[in-house]
């Protein structure tokens, strides 16, 4: 009996064979830096963060000011471009943006892509939200746009 238990022990040990380690590739560090743009009110009109090369702008809410929804988004979509080029940016650089509009109804849309197609043309146009709202920050607001752009370095 203890022959048995000799070799079962021999034959388990002997089988046993060890898993090659993968050597681990080294860990790249990546630097971002972040930039507040015009900081007010305690938020900033945009942020941007650099990291490899690339610089990714997040720019907050622009809202526009005027007695008509075409004068509002007219002068949101100036603030956008303002505030692009405050960050170093065009809106070409744009890959994403969202509009919200108060009390949007489906008869705005062709006064809604005229004056962005003035303002921004209609070609090679990046991601975008158009959302209807009951309301935005302050009650004169009538649209707010908000953008997303990427540059390279």
């Amino acid at each position: 009996m203890k022959s048995y238990f000799l070799l079962a022990f021999l034959l388990v040990f002997s089988c046993k064979t060890e898993t090659p380690q993968i050597p681990e590739a080294p860990k790249e560090t990546t630097t971002l830096s972040k930039t507040h743009i015009d900081p007010h009110n305690g938020y900033s009109e945009a942020v941007a963060v650099e990291a490899n090369g690339i610089k990714t702008i997040y720019i907050s809410g622009q809202v526009g000011e005027g007695s008509s929804f075409e004068a509002q988004f007219s002068d949101a979509l100036g603030k956008l471009l303002n505030t692009l080029e405050n960050s170093g940016a065009t809106f070409d650089d744009v890959v994403k943006y969202n509009t919200y509009i108060v009390n949007y109804s489906p008869d705005m849309l062709p006064a809604f892509r005229a004056v962005r197609k003035e303002l921004l043309g209609d070609t090679d146009m990046p991601a975008s939200t158009l959302v209807g709202v009951e309301a935005l920050g302050l009650p004169e607001w009538g649209v707010e746009i908000e953008a997303v752009a990427v540059v390279k370095k």
